[in-house]
């Protein structure tokens, strides 16, 4: 279509071949992709603000300061002292605006016109199986993909709903630096977001009641759980909140004991639902649960024509959220839609990050999973065995490897520096039924954090070379070969 976007409403419906119902990273990757392909697009960018601004450019340009903020410092143990260590948050501030001013132009209304999407603005609504409405605009379409993401829980805590609360979406919009922030959740994002302000010199309590990171591998999450404790966040994990109260007006917890957390201001990151109230989803045919919309394997909900993907998609798709899945998601529905080749979505595929410092990445089956299924060898390999670690003190931190009894991989734990992108080739091997030899096979380069997980892959070998008949081999190379 080369339509520009948000036209006038019109009497006749519009009939693309798909209509993209949200503007989050799915929603934009199947409206930019389509259009590339020559197909009809439209995209609905939804009120509300569906996509969490975390996994956006806010938060990265977040999390780079507060990296900065910790090489500063950390700057003494190398023996170099800074000229001043001083945070100037409305600086901070602006620097967030500008990374996520640059990146918006990327998926501005201008530029995905000129790639042919056509772009309507407003809330989207099923009249019945196969139409739409924005408005007073009418839309048939032949496939429908709703990519509308999630919103921000608010937990049931007596007087909780009787503070000011900041969201996981709303802490970017402060201008200036909290004093004291209780941060409540044991979600990823509460933990990059107490991480993030504790650097920025913020003091953090972080109030977990369900554990911190419950559904991540209890030894990586150590590794964290270290890391933030030495950074001065106080944690407070599997504790019950008896109460939410104000206190000289400001925000308190009371928790189980009757132990009060005081604060100059409160963050909600508890957790997020599924953004699909209104779509009037039962006049589509489409069945959703707490969840999300209920689809299968191929991404399809109960009408066949119309696909979720992203955080608002239940059922196969059920589970933690991320852009990156998302995304997949995206290119599975495009192959499904358009091409009609066979898809199935593959959630142990994809990689779970939390961006925090040091950083956990995760691929295939946790160790709970794998035993679950069969005889499994657990592989561990410390990052104090590398060089470039050790030389840069981020030694802390593990590989982790279970794979079934004759190697092959199955799931891998990273805890550490950098974890989020030595996963990759993890993920890979986890997709391909890789043979943990193979990986131990990789020529990694020297002094690099790669070589972790060639050597991590190398130690399957390890048992082998205590056995007798291997010895004596080893034994008689030496002497005679």
């Amino acid at each position: 279509m080369s339509e520009t976007a948000s036209p006038a409403a019109s009497k006749e419906p519009l009939t693309p071949d798909i209509c993209v119902i949200g503007d989050g990273p799915g929603g934009l990757a199947v409206a930019t992709a389509a259009a590339l392909f020559g197909v009809r697009t439209v995209l609905i960018r939804q009120g509300g603000g569906a996509y969490p601004l975390n996994e956006g450019a806010r938060g990265q340009a977040l999390r780079a300061v507060a990296a900065q903020a910790r090489l500063i410092a950390g700057a003494a143990a190398f023996g170099t002292v800074p000229d001043t260590s001083q945070i100037d948050f409305g600086r901070v501030r602006a620097h967030l605006d500008q990374v996520a001013a640059r990146s918006a132009v990327n998926d501005s209304d201008e530029r995905l016109a000129a790639l042919g999407v056509l772009v309507l603005k407003g809330d989207a609504r099923f009249q019945n199986r196969h139409q739409i409405v924005v408005g007073e605009t009418v839309i048939k379409a032949r496939r429908f993909v709703v990519a509308t993401g999630s919103l921000p829980t608010m937990p049931d805590i007596p007087g909780l709903a009787d503070l000011p609360c900041l969201t996981e979406d709303g802490i970017f919009e402060l201008a200036k630096r909290p004093e004291r922030l209780i941060v409540l959740g044991g979600t990823a994002t509460a933990v990059e977001l107490a991480q993030a302000m504790r650097a920025l010199g913020c003091e953090v309590a972080l109030i977990a009641r369900e554990g911190l990171l419950p559904d991540e591998d209890p030894e990586a999450v150590g590794v964290l759980r270290r890391s933030l404790l030495g950074e001065g966040v106080t944690l407070h994990e599997g504790r019950p909140i008896l109460r939410a109260e104000s206190h000289r007006q400001r925000p308190r917890l009371v928790l189980d004991g009757e132990i009060r957390i005081d604060g100059t201001h409160l963050l909600v990151a508890n957790g997020r639902r599924p953004n699909v109230s209104g779509l009037e989803l039962d006049l589509a045919g489409v069945r959703s649960d707490e969840a999300g919309i209920i689809v299968d394997a191929s991404l399809r909900s109960a009408n066949r024509s119309i696909y979720a993907i992203g955080a608002c998609a239940g059922g196969a798709a059920a589970g933690p959220a991320s852009s990156h899945a998302a995304q997949h998601q995206a290119g599975l529905v495009l192959r499904n839609a358009l091409f009609r080749q066979p898809v199935r979505f593959r959630r142990e595929l994809v990689p779970r990050t939390v961006h925090a410092s040091p950083e956990l990445a995760c691929v295939g089956l946790n160790e709970a999973q794998a035993r679950a299924q069969s005889e499994i060898r657990v592989l561990r390999f410390p990052y104090a065995e590398s060089a470039r670690a050790q030389a840069e003190r981020q030694s802390e931190g593990l590989i982790k490897l279970m794979t079934d009894r004759k190697g092959g991989i199955l799931g891998v734990v990273i805890a550490g520096a950098q974890a989020a992108e030595l996963i990759v080739p993890w993920g890979l091997s986890v997709q391909k039924r890789m043979n943990v030899r193979e990986m131990a096979g990789l020529i990694a380069p020297f002094q690099s954090l790669s070589e972790l997980s060639q050597k991590a892959a190398l130690s399957f070998q390890a048992p082998l070379a205590a056995k007798p008949g291997i010895r004596r081999l080893i034994g008689f190379l030496r002497r005679f070969g």
